[in-house]
């Protein structure tokens, strides 16, 4: 009899600890106060070549937290830095070189040294850079006059607008890599444009009812035409609106969900980003931040109780059911969320409008009641 009990407590504790997505905890946030040069986190970037680096752009500049030490490197335009407004940040994986996206153009940091591509220097479309991707030796540059493509090794520029490819809008506000030889860049009103190198070829996914307010004909394609990021990992494509989230599944099918049907926080979301080598993708609204799992469609929903992230909710959600609510103490260090990167499965950094959140995987229910 014992025997039997015990099975099934470890049956039980087996499958809390498989569950998808889990739940993070021990909330540690760093702000100005631990010496970050400003609270307001555009972009989180871990830097899997330099060990103990987690690189932020804020309002004030690029930073480098050192979280073994604490200690904070800072970089400004006094540094050769393009502009103050870092909006997002690459790190090269065959070169450790940061490519980063600024209000004054893209900056390169190798060796030590920047060196800035602006539109007066280079063929970059526009000094006003909101998103920046490394897809094999190309750097893609989402700019508000189109999306610009530079092969460092050749120093060959080109960019593409309305007047070469399928742009609604000009205005791109992020990039990111797809499978091998695709990038995707998410347009500010033009949906998502994906184009294949090899083949020379753009395709556009966008809205298909064009219905700004409401999403008349569900799951038909994007929620929306304004998308503020795009994310591809393991065949899934995912999208993130100010009106909710669409996923495009193996190139088959797309799903959108919204606040009413699902776990998400808000459907005004800020980026949307996949955790590598998952179904994953972590969702960074205004309202708290939303993890889901499109295998098993469960949520976890992160919403702290005030704006500086002393204690908080951790909502779980299978499809749009709440099946739970526990407390978390501390949480994320603010509501409004910007940016998330990943140290591998066990640790995951979260930028906020105030601070930066470093939390750590819970196998148990750690820390909560």
């Amino acid at each position: 009899m014992v025997r039997v009990i015990l099975t099934i407590l470890l049956l039980g504790e087996s499958s809390q600890a498989v569950q998808s997505p889990p739940i993070y905890g021990n909330w540690r946030t760093y702000t100005t106060e631990d010496g970050l040069p400003n609270d307001h986190i555009y972009w989180v970037e871990v830097d899997d070549v330099r060990e103990d680096c987690i690189w932020l752009g804020t309002d004030e500049g690029l930073a480098c937290l050192h979280p073994s030490t604490g200690k904070v490197e800072h970089y400004t335009p006094k540094d050769g830095l393009a502009h103050q407004a870092v909006m997002a940040i690459q790190v090269d994986p065959k070169t450790g070189d940061l490519w980063i996206a600024t209000f004054g153009g893209l900056s390169w940091f190798s060796g030590g040294k920047f060196r800035t591509y602006t539109q007066d220097n280079s063929g970059l479309a526009s000094n006003v850079v909101f998103g920046v991707a490394i897809q094999g030796d190309t750097i893609w540059a989402a700019t508000t006059a189109g999306a610009s493509r530079f092969i460092p090794r050749t120093n060959s520029w080109m960019t593409y607008s309305s007047a070469n490819a399928p742009f609604e809008e000009n205005w791109c506000y992020n990039a990111a890599p797809g499978p091998p030889g695709k990038v995707f860049i998410a347009a500010w009103g033009g949906g998502i444009l994906e184009y294949d190198v090899e083949r020379d070829y753009w395709q556009a996914y966008k809205d298909p009812d064009k219905e700004f307010e409401i999403d008349l004909f569900p799951n038909d394609g994007l929620v929306h035409d304004i998308i503020t990021a795009v994310s591809y990992e393991d065949s899934v494509i995912w999208a993130s609106t100010y009106f909710g989230l669409s996923i495009y599944d193996h190139w088959r099918r797309w799903k959108s969900y919204f606040e009413h049907d699902s776990g998400l926080a808000s459907e005004f979301i800020n980026l949307v980003r996949a955790q590598p080598g998952t179904h994953i993708g972590w969702i960074c609204t205004d309202k708290g931040l939303s993890v889901f799992d499109y295998d098993t469609d469960r949520w976890v929903t992160y919403k702290p109780s005030d704006s500086h992230g002393h204690e908080g909710e951790v909502r779980v959600y299978q499809g749009g059911k709440l099946l739970e609510v526990l407390h978390q103490e501390p949480s994320i260090g603010n509501q409004f969320v910007l940016a998330v990167d990943f140290e591998g499965d066990e640790v995951v950094w979260v930028g906020t409008s105030h601070g930066v959140s470093r939390g750590v995987r819970q196998l148990e229910q750690v820390g909560m009641r």
